[in-house]
């Protein structure tokens, strides 16, 4: 009874391994091969519960969703020997699992080959413009040609490369320096042409503007000249008709003015002869 219950036992327990191994799950973001002994027998890529021979056959699962490769950066030597360090990625899906099982098995078998493919693409394409033409708003259009490039090498792996980017393109760090340097000269240089030709130019506002001024200052001397004429004219011909009406007050109101000038209170010695015209309404008030 005892050797039974063992054996009931051990028959309950295998029952149950042959019963878990017998069944398999493929979730929706997988596609799944079945090998037996090593060799693919079936290829599963829709999701749900799937039988299979327990000890005989196993299963291997590959990812149906889009796959990111980060591809090392590398260094580039453009068309006008320009070094370029481009830091790359591409994005792929397996769209043949046996394929890809045949062709490289394992995800890290696959980095390296579909790395290389992608340098060499990389190198072919960059490699024959030069360095502003990778900078440049060409760039999408070259990492177009990069991409079916390694599309149509990367068939035989059993994806299929969606496209191909550039995260980073930089020059090294000793050419970035030199770069920045001669930059950095360039701009000096254009600083000091740009304040050369505005202090020239200054100097022309300047001298233009002198000229414009002296110019103005001289017409308007000449226009005051000739209004303080006009004005002596207009007051030697006032004085004059002032003059002919009455020569007596006109004689007598410009001693009168020669009087206050003369003896002003502060130095009233004059030598003068007795008989001078000077004194002529000092005697009489008709000057005579």
């Amino acid at each position: 009874m005892k050797s039974k219950k063992i054996a009931l036992i051990i028959f309950i327990l295998l029952l149950f391994f042959v019963g878990g191994s017998s069944f398999f799950y493929v979730d929706q973001r997988v596609q799944a091969l079945v090998l037996q002994f090593g060799e693919p027998v079936k290829l599963i890529k829709e999701p749900g519960l799937q039988f299979k021979i327990p000890l005989m056959q196993n299963v291997e699962y590959f990812d149906k969703r889009l796959i990111l490769f980060d591809n090392p950066r590398e260094e580039i030597i453009s068309s006008d020997k320009k070094r370029l360090i481009v830091d790359a990625f591409a994005r792929y899906i397996i769209v043949d699992p046996l394929r890809y099982y045949q062709s490289v098995r394992y995800e890290a078998a696959l980095r390296n080959r579909l790395g290389s493919i992608l340098n060499d693409s990389l190198r072919q394409v960059l490699g024959r413009v030069p360095l502003k033409e990778v900078i440049s708003n060409k760039r999408k259009a070259l990492l177009d040609e990069v991409g079916i490039l390694v599309a149509d090498e990367a068939k035989e792996f059993g994806i299929k490369v969606k496209d191909v980017r550039i995260r980073r393109a930089d020059l090294p760090p000793a050419n970035s320096e030199a770069i920045f340097r001669r930059m950095q000269t360039e701009r000096q240089q254009e600083a000091a042409q740009f304040r050369a030709e505005g202090a020239e130019e200054a100097r022309k506002i300047t001298a233009e503007s002198e000229r414009e001024r002296t110019v103005i200052l001289a017409n308007a001397e000449r226009d005051g000249e000739i209004l303080r004429g006009q004005g002596d004219a207009g007051k030697n011909k006032i004085l004059g008709e002032a003059f002919n009406r009455d020569p007596d007050f006109f004689s007598f109101y410009r001693s009168m003015k020669a009087y206050s000038f003369s003896i002003n209170g502060e130095d009233t010695t004059m030598v003068l002869s007795p008989d001078s015209e000077f004194f002529n309404f000092f005697n009489s008030i008709n000057g005579r």
